[in-house]
């Protein structure tokens, strides 16, 4: 299954790894999920991971988006014909459109108007997870 997870989720799922965002995290790293992306999202990915607020190793960030360009989606995104409330929002929407992504999964869904979403299912990571159970 191809999904777009926002930042806040795969920063919430590593700081917490027993969360809904870190189950997701786990699919994604395992396999399970092709995490669709595009040089923009593995930018901001980077930029965020390697905050000092963090204290995440450099090593163990690069692995990680090693692992999401290997077993990911890569998309050349195509741009969105509206504007969303948060212009750094528009890479993940637009991966999303153009890579066919079953869902957005973030946790601000409200960044995304229904208007804006072209067909993409935007959940939170809590829905994205009971909506794989059913």
């Amino acid at each position: 299954m191809k999904i777009v997870i926002d930042t806040n989720v795969l920063i919430s799922g590593l700081l917490r790894p027993f969360s809904s965002s870190g189950e997701i995290v786990r699919m994604a790293a395992s396999g399970n999920l092709r995490l669709c992306y595009d040089v923009r999202i593995l930018s901001e990915y980077k930029d965020v991971l390697l905050r000092p607020k963090f204290s995440f190793d450099p090593d163990d960030v690069q692995d990680l988006l090693s692992q999401i360009e290997t077993c990911g989606y890569a998309v050349a995104a195509a741009p969105l014909t509206g504007r969303l409330p948060d212009a750094d929002d528009e890479p993940f929407l637009e991966a999303a459109i153009t890579g066919k992504a079953e869902y957005l999964v973030t946790g601000n869904s409200k960044h995304y108007p229904v208007s804006n979403r072209k067909g993409i299912t935007v959940l939170s990571p809590t829905e994205f997870l009971n909506k794989m159970r059913k």
